[in-house]
């Protein structure tokens, strides 16, 4: 179930919560359980079973064989978050969970497998963990209908988060092209090669840090769209220091620097929103 990487996924959440204008204590913890305990996890589950990986994926080195009761697991821990969205927050909201595990579901199920279409399967997946969740996290933690999200001040974080999913996604699977390859999956990583998709998620990743500045700037202020940069410092370094490694050996292309990379960006992001949530609602006042 990989419940752990929902720490990658976790900046989509923060991000949600910097906007939110009603946040309720009790719903911002239940909409945090149900999401990074329950959906996240039924949906690595499912795709995990279907997948059938034996070399390493997102979050496991070794994974282990698969069998029916990861199915079968994967299924009641979906059923929980959509009975726990319901109960504890609203119908609207249960319903978002839905459409998100049918979607996460159509990626890697045999008769859809969004998976074996590069251009389609990154668009989803981009759209559906950021706009898409961004969007189900802000109605779960204010308890909001879904006529409060068609206004720019969640639209725009929403978009700002799927570009930059759309930039990161490709690098989470530059270390399983030949996986995939056996599978006959065509991912958009595997379609750009590994040295194009340093190229595209570097180029992406620049133009999508522009929009988050120019967003911080002009909806807080100049300071939290430079520590916005700072945050981020960690992450071009280590993503320049790996990318000298790959141009060099491709075989650099691997597991434990995909996932050091997605462990220093989730990291950076993380602790920035949640800066911003405290800071800008006066909760702290460290650093000015």
């Amino acid at each position: 179930m990989r419940i752990p990487f929902s720490y990658f996924l976790l900046p989509v959440f923060l991000f949600s919560l910097v906007i939110s204008p009603n946040v309720s204590e009790n719903a911002l913890l239940w909409t945090f359980i149900i999401v990074h305990l329950f959906l996240y996890p039924a949906s690595n589950g499912y795709n995990s079973y279907f997948d059938k990986d034996e070399k390493s994926i997102g979050g496991l080195k070794n994974p282990p064989p698969v069998n029916k009761g990861l199915y079968y697991l994967a299924i009641l821990f979906d059923i929980i978050a959509i009975a726990l969205g319901y109960l504890k927050i609203s119908l609207t909201f249960a319903i978002m969970l839905l459409v998100y595990g049918l979607v996460s579901k159509a990626y890697s199920h045999p008769g859809i497998r969004l998976k074996k279409f590069p251009i389609t399967g990154w668009l989803v997946a981009g759209l559906f963990q950021g706009l898409f969740s961004l969007v189900m996290c802000y109605i779960g933690i204010n308890k909001f209908e879904l006529e409060n999200i068609w206004k720019p001040s969640v639209l725009v974080p929403g978009v700002l988060s799927t570009l930059m999913l759309w930039a990161n996604y490709p690098m989470t699977q530059i270390y399983q092209h030949e996986e995939d390859g056996k599978r006959g999956d065509e991912t958009f990583s595997r379609m750009l090669g590994i040295r194009g998709t340093f190229y595209f998620v570097g180029g992406v990743f620049g133009i999508v840090t522009v929009g988050f500045v120019m967003y911080f700037n002009t909806v807080f202020s100049a300071k939290y769209a430079l520590r916005f940069v700072l945050a981020l410092l960690p992450v071009v370094l280590y993503f320049t220091f790996w990318f000298i490694q790959v141009y060099k050996d491709e075989t650099k292309a691997d597991f434990t620097h995909t996932m050091r990379l997605n462990f220093i960006s989730a990291t950076a992001l993380n602790l920035y929103f949640a800066y911003v949530f405290l800071h800008a609602r006066n909760y702290i006042n460290t650093f000015g």
